[in-house]
Protein backbone atom coordinates (compact mmCIF):
# COMPACT_ATOMS: atom_id res chain seq x y z
CA UNK A 1 0.00 0.00 0.00
CA UNK A 2 0.72 3.53 -0.56
CA UNK A 3 -1.18 6.47 -1.34
CA UNK A 4 1.31 7.65 -4.40
CA UNK A 5 0.83 7.05 -7.46
CA UNK A 6 3.42 5.08 -9.26
CA UNK A 7 5.11 3.83 -6.36
CA UNK A 8 5.03 0.27 -7.65
CA UNK A 9 2.15 -1.45 -5.85
CA UNK A 10 0.94 -3.40 -8.78
CA UNK A 11 4.35 -4.49 -10.15
CA UNK A 12 5.22 -5.49 -6.33
CA UNK A 13 1.81 -7.40 -5.97
CA UNK A 14 1.75 -9.12 -9.17
CA UNK A 15 5.07 -10.52 -9.51
CA UNK A 16 5.23 -11.42 -5.21
CA UNK A 17 1.89 -13.13 -5.81
CA UNK A 18 3.20 -14.97 -9.01
CA UNK A 19 6.96 -15.82 -6.91
CA UNK A 20 4.86 -17.32 -4.34
CA UNK A 21 2.27 -19.26 -6.35
CA UNK A 22 5.52 -20.98 -8.51
CA UNK A 23 6.88 -21.79 -5.28
CA UNK A 24 4.37 -23.74 -3.87
CA UNK A 25 2.55 -22.02 -1.84
CA UNK A 26 -1.37 -21.56 -2.56
CA UNK A 27 -1.59 -17.56 -3.10
CA UNK A 28 -4.82 -15.60 -3.64
CA UNK A 29 -4.39 -12.44 -5.27
CA UNK A 30 -7.24 -9.61 -4.73
CA UNK A 31 -7.14 -6.32 -6.88
CA UNK A 32 -8.65 -3.36 -4.72
CA UNK A 33 -7.43 -0.74 -6.80
CA UNK A 34 -10.70 0.20 -9.15
CA UNK A 35 -8.07 1.03 -11.92
CA UNK A 36 -7.50 -2.71 -12.02
CA UNK A 37 -4.25 -2.92 -13.33
CA UNK A 38 -3.54 -6.64 -11.61
CA UNK A 39 -6.66 -7.75 -13.31
CA UNK A 40 -5.69 -7.06 -16.47
CA UNK A 41 -2.37 -8.34 -16.01
CA UNK A 42 -3.66 -11.91 -15.36
CA UNK A 43 -5.48 -11.63 -18.38
CA UNK A 44 -9.06 -10.55 -17.49
CA UNK A 45 -9.97 -7.50 -19.34
CA UNK A 46 -12.43 -5.40 -16.42
CA UNK A 47 -14.62 -3.49 -18.96
CA UNK A 48 -15.62 -6.85 -20.87
CA UNK A 49 -15.19 -9.24 -18.48
CA UNK A 50 -16.79 -7.71 -15.48
CA UNK A 51 -20.13 -6.45 -16.43
CA UNK A 52 -21.73 -8.05 -14.10
CA UNK A 53 -20.07 -7.98 -11.16
CA UNK A 54 -17.65 -10.33 -9.97
CA UNK A 55 -15.33 -8.27 -7.79
CA UNK A 56 -14.73 -8.10 -3.81
CA UNK A 57 -17.66 -5.57 -3.56
CA UNK A 58 -19.99 -8.25 -4.40
CA UNK A 59 -19.10 -10.41 -1.39
CA UNK A 60 -18.26 -6.81 1.14
CA UNK A 61 -20.98 -4.89 -0.29
CA UNK A 62 -24.02 -4.31 2.61
CA UNK A 63 -27.28 -5.89 0.72
CA UNK A 64 -27.30 -9.44 -0.57
CA UNK A 65 -23.43 -10.31 -0.18
CA UNK A 66 -22.45 -12.82 -2.24
CA UNK A 67 -20.15 -15.63 -0.98
CA UNK A 68 -16.41 -15.05 -1.47
CA UNK A 69 -15.97 -18.26 -3.97
CA UNK A 70 -18.04 -16.85 -6.07
CA UNK A 71 -15.87 -14.06 -7.10
CA UNK A 72 -12.86 -15.87 -7.51
CA UNK A 73 -11.16 -16.89 -10.53
CA UNK A 74 -8.33 -19.78 -11.28
CA UNK A 75 -5.55 -17.74 -13.07
CA UNK A 76 -3.26 -19.53 -15.84
CA UNK A 77 -0.72 -19.79 -13.01
CA UNK A 78 -1.20 -23.12 -10.76
CA UNK A 79 -1.31 -22.46 -7.44
CA UNK A 80 -2.78 -19.08 -7.86
CA UNK A 81 -6.12 -17.41 -7.85
CA UNK A 82 -7.53 -14.04 -8.66
CA UNK A 83 -10.32 -12.34 -7.12
CA UNK A 84 -11.11 -9.20 -10.04
CA UNK A 85 -11.16 -5.62 -9.40
CA UNK A 86 -12.93 -2.82 -11.92
CA UNK A 87 -14.64 0.44 -11.22
CA UNK A 88 -17.27 -1.10 -9.29
CA UNK A 89 -15.25 -1.23 -6.68
CA UNK A 90 -15.54 2.54 -5.66
CA UNK A 91 -19.23 1.18 -4.79
CA UNK A 92 -18.26 0.62 -1.28
CA UNK A 93 -16.52 4.08 -0.91
CA UNK A 94 -19.74 5.80 -1.75
CA UNK A 95 -22.03 3.44 0.36
CA UNK A 96 -20.10 3.06 3.47
CA UNK A 97 -20.53 6.65 4.83
CA UNK A 98 -24.36 6.19 3.75
CA UNK A 99 -24.89 2.97 5.52
CA UNK A 100 -23.30 4.37 8.70
CA UNK A 101 -25.55 7.56 8.70
CA UNK A 102 -28.22 4.84 8.71
CA UNK A 103 -26.52 2.99 11.18
CA UNK A 104 -25.84 -0.68 9.64
CA UNK A 105 -22.91 -0.47 8.10
CA UNK A 106 -21.66 -2.41 11.62
CA UNK A 107 -18.03 -2.54 12.07
CA UNK A 108 -17.37 -1.99 8.51
CA UNK A 109 -13.63 -2.57 8.71
CA UNK A 110 -14.12 -6.18 9.11
CA UNK A 111 -15.85 -7.08 6.04
CA UNK A 112 -12.84 -7.88 4.03
CA UNK A 113 -11.46 -9.97 6.49
CA UNK A 114 -15.32 -11.62 7.80
CA UNK A 115 -14.82 -12.39 3.62
CA UNK A 116 -11.97 -14.01 3.79
CA UNK A 117 -12.46 -16.05 6.54
CA UNK A 118 -14.89 -18.10 4.53
CA UNK A 119 -11.54 -19.30 2.49
CA UNK A 120 -9.26 -19.40 5.10
CA UNK A 121 -8.75 -23.19 4.49
CA UNK A 122 -7.61 -22.92 0.86
CA UNK A 123 -4.81 -20.25 0.90
CA UNK A 124 -1.52 -20.41 2.74
CA UNK A 125 -1.22 -16.73 1.43
CA UNK A 126 -3.41 -13.69 0.34
CA UNK A 127 -1.97 -10.84 -1.25
CA UNK A 128 -4.22 -7.71 -1.41
CA UNK A 129 -3.16 -4.65 -4.01
CA UNK A 130 -5.01 -1.85 -1.92
CA UNK A 131 -5.62 1.33 -4.13
CA UNK A 132 -3.60 4.41 -4.36
CA UNK A 133 -5.65 6.24 -1.62
CA UNK A 134 -6.81 5.99 1.81
CA UNK A 135 -10.46 5.56 2.23
CA UNK A 136 -12.57 2.75 3.17
CA UNK A 137 -11.51 -0.14 1.34
CA UNK A 138 -7.96 0.51 2.38
CA UNK A 139 -8.72 0.80 5.57
CA UNK A 140 -10.97 -2.38 5.59
CA UNK A 141 -7.85 -4.28 3.70
CA UNK A 142 -5.61 -3.13 6.43
CA UNK A 143 -7.31 -4.69 9.10
CA UNK A 144 -7.15 -8.02 7.57
CA UNK A 145 -3.87 -8.35 7.01
CA UNK A 146 -1.17 -9.59 8.96
CA UNK A 147 1.42 -7.84 7.51
CA UNK A 148 1.90 -4.46 5.49
CA UNK A 149 4.16 -3.92 2.66
CA UNK A 150 5.02 0.15 1.82
CA UNK A 151 6.11 0.94 -1.65
CA UNK A 152 8.57 3.83 -2.07
CA UNK A 153 10.17 5.09 -4.97
CA UNK A 154 12.98 6.71 -3.58
CA UNK A 155 12.78 10.60 -4.17
CA UNK A 156 11.97 13.18 -1.98
CA UNK A 157 8.73 14.14 -3.07
CA UNK A 158 7.47 10.61 -3.16
CA UNK A 159 9.37 9.89 0.79
CA UNK A 160 7.16 13.53 2.18
CA UNK A 161 3.97 11.74 0.50
CA UNK A 162 4.59 9.05 2.27
CA UNK A 163 5.40 10.05 5.48
CA UNK A 164 1.71 12.51 4.99
CA UNK A 165 0.10 8.54 4.17
CA UNK A 166 1.75 7.27 7.27
CA UNK A 167 0.53 9.66 9.54
CA UNK A 168 -2.54 10.11 8.15
CA UNK A 169 -2.61 6.22 8.38
CA UNK A 170 -1.76 5.75 12.30
CA UNK A 171 -4.66 8.30 12.95
CA UNK A 172 -7.31 6.07 11.38
CA UNK A 173 -6.03 3.04 12.66
CA UNK A 174 -6.27 4.80 15.89
CA UNK A 175 -9.83 5.51 15.59
CA UNK A 176 -10.48 1.99 14.36
CA UNK A 177 -8.49 0.30 17.18
CA UNK A 178 -10.89 2.42 19.72
CA UNK A 179 -13.78 0.41 18.15
CA UNK A 180 -12.21 -2.90 19.09
CA UNK A 181 -10.16 -3.98 16.29
CA UNK A 182 -6.89 -5.15 16.43
CA UNK A 183 -4.68 -3.21 14.27
CA UNK A 184 -1.58 -4.96 15.29
CA UNK A 185 0.41 -6.85 12.04
CA UNK A 186 3.36 -9.23 12.75
CA UNK A 187 5.46 -7.15 10.17
CA UNK A 188 5.13 -3.96 8.11
CA UNK A 189 8.08 -3.31 5.57
CA UNK A 190 9.20 -0.60 3.27
CA UNK A 191 10.04 -1.75 -0.38
CA UNK A 192 12.05 0.14 -2.37
CA UNK A 193 10.79 0.38 -5.81
CA UNK A 194 12.36 1.95 -9.23
CA UNK A 195 15.97 2.23 -7.69
CA UNK A 196 18.64 3.12 -9.68
CA UNK A 197 21.55 2.08 -7.96
CA UNK A 198 23.71 4.85 -10.39
CA UNK A 199 21.48 7.88 -9.36
CA UNK A 200 23.52 9.45 -6.61
CA UNK A 201 20.04 11.40 -5.10
CA UNK A 202 18.24 8.34 -4.67
CA UNK A 203 21.29 6.75 -3.35
CA UNK A 204 21.34 9.61 -1.06
CA UNK A 205 17.01 9.11 -0.05
CA UNK A 206 17.69 5.22 0.54
CA UNK A 207 21.03 6.06 2.98
CA UNK A 208 18.34 8.18 5.14
CA UNK A 209 15.56 5.84 4.79
CA UNK A 210 17.77 2.83 6.14
CA UNK A 211 19.13 5.16 8.97
CA UNK A 212 15.77 6.01 9.94
CA UNK A 213 13.85 2.88 9.87
CA UNK A 214 16.92 0.70 10.17
CA UNK A 215 15.82 -3.02 9.47
CA UNK A 216 12.33 -2.14 8.47
CA UNK A 217 13.46 -1.39 5.22
CA UNK A 218 13.60 -4.50 2.89
CA UNK A 219 17.29 -5.32 2.15
CA UNK A 220 16.41 -6.02 -1.35
CA UNK A 221 15.02 -3.25 -3.28
CA UNK A 222 13.44 -3.68 -6.96
CA UNK A 223 15.52 -2.16 -9.24
CA UNK A 224 13.85 0.02 -11.96
CA UNK A 225 14.11 -1.80 -15.50
CA UNK A 226 12.82 -2.19 -18.86
CA UNK A 227 12.33 -5.10 -18.83
CA UNK A 228 9.39 -5.18 -16.36
CA UNK A 229 8.19 -1.55 -18.43
CA UNK A 230 8.42 -3.86 -21.93
CA UNK A 231 6.79 -6.64 -20.18
CA UNK A 232 3.89 -4.96 -19.16
CA UNK A 233 3.49 -3.77 -22.59
CA UNK A 234 1.66 -7.05 -23.16
CA UNK A 235 -0.15 -7.42 -19.77
CA UNK A 236 2.51 -9.89 -18.49
CA UNK A 237 4.92 -10.16 -15.57
CA UNK A 238 8.92 -11.08 -15.89
CA UNK A 239 7.95 -14.70 -14.87
CA UNK A 240 5.86 -14.88 -18.04
CA UNK A 241 8.19 -13.11 -20.66
CA UNK A 242 10.71 -15.43 -22.56
CA UNK A 243 13.90 -14.68 -21.85
CA UNK A 244 15.03 -14.29 -25.78
CA UNK A 245 13.02 -11.10 -25.64
CA UNK A 246 15.74 -9.39 -23.86
CA UNK A 247 19.19 -8.77 -23.72
CA UNK A 248 20.83 -11.44 -21.37
CA UNK A 249 22.26 -8.97 -18.57
CA UNK A 250 19.01 -7.05 -18.78
CA UNK A 251 16.57 -9.94 -18.07
CA UNK A 252 18.80 -11.30 -15.78
CA UNK A 253 19.90 -8.12 -13.61
CA UNK A 254 15.94 -7.91 -13.40
CA UNK A 255 14.72 -11.33 -12.90
CA UNK A 256 17.53 -11.69 -9.91
CA UNK A 257 16.14 -8.31 -8.18
CA UNK A 258 12.73 -9.51 -8.14
CA UNK A 259 13.09 -12.77 -6.86
CA UNK A 260 15.26 -11.32 -3.90
CA UNK A 261 12.75 -9.36 -2.73
CA UNK A 262 9.88 -11.36 -3.19
CA UNK A 263 11.71 -14.53 -1.14
CA UNK A 264 12.96 -11.69 1.06
CA UNK A 265 9.16 -11.63 2.00
CA UNK A 266 8.86 -15.37 1.63
CA UNK A 267 11.35 -15.60 4.49
CA UNK A 268 9.40 -13.09 6.77
CA UNK A 269 5.84 -15.11 5.89
CA UNK A 270 7.90 -18.53 7.10
CA UNK A 271 9.12 -16.49 9.88
CA UNK A 272 5.64 -14.96 11.27
CA UNK A 273 3.91 -19.09 10.99
CA UNK A 274 7.12 -20.30 12.89
CA UNK A 275 8.16 -23.08 11.01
Amino acid sequence: MNFKGGSGKTTSSAHLAQRLALKGYRVLAIDLDPQASLTALHGVQPEFDLLDGGTLYDAIRYEDPVPIAAVIRKTYIPNLDLIPGNLELMEFEHETPRALSRGNAGLFFFRVKEALAQVDERYDVVVIDCPPQLGFLTMSALSAATGVLVTIHPEMLDVMSMSQFLRMTADLMDVIADSGADMSHDWMRYLLTRYEPTDAPQNRIVAFLRTMYGDKVLNAPMLKSTAISDAGLTKQTLYEVERSAFTRTTYDRAIESLNAVNDEIAQLIQKTWGR
